[in-house]
């Protein structure tokens, strides 16, 4: 192991990139002013027959040990010599189904990439992805131009904090937009609940709605579950507390005999407050 390492190192120093079983390791540079080259791992991409996904075989380029300041676009341009690029799909780990929706808020619910990441290249032609593995034979690829440069160190936090600034009149335009947005949603599902209210369903059952100055809200599904689940609760308490039905008369009959003790009690004080003459009913 330790005569392994010391060969990869030498490799690494020569510029030479060595990749682990299955990969083809490729040298990039994100400068001409970057002495060592840093390594991205690719491989054909292959899944299962009849899963579904949005990264067809044959086609597809997968790419390990993305640095998070590379962008989908700088992988565009960098394997753009080895054929048409149809997408490039980012992700924090590799995917195991369909691509999620991204989102299309720029301020809400926005997750930052602090780590190293995984690409799908997905070519217009399978011929490219061997292309793309043959980049390896070549020296350290170049990725950052002067036409689109990369940028690392603090100019990437600087622009990073310039990014965060919330600039107030798009946050107010994006929240107007989701606000009109709902309240239509809102008008359509009235508007269809008052269009099938007193209409029978197909087991002839009728929706009743409950109506008035201060109408109800309405229940969930997650609400009338806990609404459920309390009520099994007070049930099973019930039923732990008095569970035969002598139990439930031996309880009747204590509280009965604790209120009469409590009544003479309250007969002997009150005749102890007469006599010593402080009871003043009135």
């Amino acid at each position: 192991a330790a005569s392994r390492r010391a060969k990869m190192a030498a490799a690494e120093k020569r510029g030479v990139a060595t990749a682990p079983a299955g990969y083809t390791a490729l040298a990039v540079k994100f400068g001409e002013r970057q002495r060592s080259p840093h390594c991205l791992l690719v491989k054909e991409h292959q899944v299962r027959e009849g899963a579904g996904t949005t990264h067809p075989p044959r086609r597809t380029l997968f790419v390990l040990n993305v640095p998070p300041y590379c962008s989908a676009d700088s992988l565009s341009r960098l394997f753009a010599c080895c054929g048409s690029v149809q997408s490039v799909d980012l992700c924090e780990k590799p995917a195991l189904g369909e691509k999620k929706e991204k989102l299309a808020s720029k301020f809400f619910n926005c997750k930052t990439v602090t780590g190293f990441q995984v690409a799908y290249v997905v070519f217009r032609k399978p011929a490219s992805v061997q292309a793309a593995k043959a980049l390896s034979r070549e020296g350290p690829l170049l990725i950052s131009t002067e036409s689109h440069p990369v940028k690392t160190g603090i100019t990437k936090w600087i622009n990073s904090y310039a990014a965060s600034v919330v600039d107030r009149e798009e946050l107010k335009a994006e929240v107007d937009t989701y606000m009109q947005e709902y309240d239509k949603k809102i008008a359509e599902e009235e508007a269809k609940a008052a269009k099938e209210e007193g209409v029978p369903d197909e087991e002839g059952w009728v929706k009743v709605t409950r109506k008035g100055r201060k109408p109800g809200l309405p229940r969930t599904e997650a609400a009338n579950l806990r609404l459920l689940e309390k009520e099994k609760q007070k049930r099973a308490r019930k039923e732990l507390l008095n569970f035969y039905a002598w139990q439930h008369r031996e309880t009747k009959r204590e509280h009965i005999a604790q209120l009469r003790k409590k009544f003479e009690e309250d007969k002997q004080r009150i005749a102890l407050m007469r006599a010593q003459r402080k009871f003043r009913p009135y």
